[in-house]
């Protein structure tokens, strides 16, 4: 009964009984509890968790400051060097395109001046003549300057280049047709020429006789048969009377004989044994013998006139 009496007794110590629970609340008084050693345990490990939160928040946020600070930093010293280009920089621009200016200068004047040369004498080259004295001081003008007037010049060439080609086609075509008028000319005058000789010869050129020795009628028939006329006879007749005067017997010291002066006279006598005394004989072979070198006996007379022999 002591035991039970004990335990009932609200004032009774228990060490194992907290004293919170033991006593009641006070009216009006708000007493705190305090938590358990696992729930103080996680509260300990959330606020941890906070503080290293907040701290690796400020670390990027002072970072991220940090780099926009160089950003701008970064961006003002590119605005202050692209509005104020040092020495060095506007020397390596500035040198690029005054060498591009005097290449094209060079060549352009190259190109002109051999232009202006070709146009000499034949077309108007004035005005590429004056862009090109322009041009030549491009080493005393701004590049700007100096393209403006490789431009210039350049249609210049190319206009002063046309009117050229133009001439010299032109030059050509007059030259051939110069050209073409002179053989024309020399023809003509070659043609006018030989018909005037012709017309000397056929004049100087002998007639028939009108009483032909007995010789001279045997010729004749032969003339005839062979289809010659009496224009061939005279040319025969006075051809032959150089030669020998129509003497069957007739010699020179250079061994020629006969009416034809055949040389050797022994030539004849492939037209007959009696070659040395027979008129008929050797006015057989002398034909032959005109026929075959000269075609006609005033063929040989021709000959005969400008050569002195046959």
């Amino acid at each position: 009964m002591q035991n039970r009496s004990e335990s009932s007794n609200p004032n009774t110590s228990n060490p194992n009984t907290s004293i919170d629970a033991v006593k009641p609340d006070a009216p009006g008084r708000r007493v705190r509890r305090r938590p358990s050693g696992r729930h103080r345990g996680a509260i300990l490990a959330a606020g941890a968790v906070t503080a290293i939160g907040a701290m690796v928040g400020t670390g990027f946020a002072v970072q991220g400051a940090v780099a926009a600070q160089n950003d701008r930093v970064a961006e003002t010293r590119a605005l202050t060097e692209a509005t104020d280009l040092n020495v060095d920089q506007l020397d390596a621009h500035g040198g690029i395109l005054a060498a591009r200016a005097v290449k094209q200068a060079e060549d352009t004047l190259s190109g002109a001046n051999d232009t202006i040369a070709a146009a000499q004498g034949k077309v108007d080259a004035a005005q590429l003549a004056s862009s090109v004295a322009a041009l030549s001081d491009y080493r005393l003008l701004a590049p700007e300057r100096v393209f403006e007037l490789v431009d210039t010049t350049t249609y210049h060439v190319h206009t002063v280049s046309a009117a050229v080609a133009e001439a010299d086609r032109l030059a050509a075509e007059a030259a051939a047709k110069a050209a073409a008028e002179a053989a024309a000319a020399k023809a003509a005058a070659e043609a006018a020429a030989a018909e005037e000789a012709s017309s000397s010869s056929a004049v100087s050129r002998p007639g028939a006789p009108a009483n032909p020795t007995e010789a001279q009628a045997i010729a004749r028939e032969m003339l005839a048969q062979r289809g010659w006329g009496d224009d061939q006879f005279g040319c025969l007749v006075e051809l032959w009377n150089r030669e020998s005067g129509w003497n069957v017997y007739a010699s020179s010291p250079s061994g020629a004989y006969g009416i034809p002066q055949a040389l050797p006279g022994s030539k004849m006598s492939t037209a007959g044994a009696d070659w040395e005394t027979s008129a008929a004989t050797q006015i057989t072979w002398g034909l032959g013998y005109i026929a075959s070198r000269y075609g006609t006996p005033c063929g040989a007379w021709d000959a005969f006139n400008s050569q002195g022999w046959y």
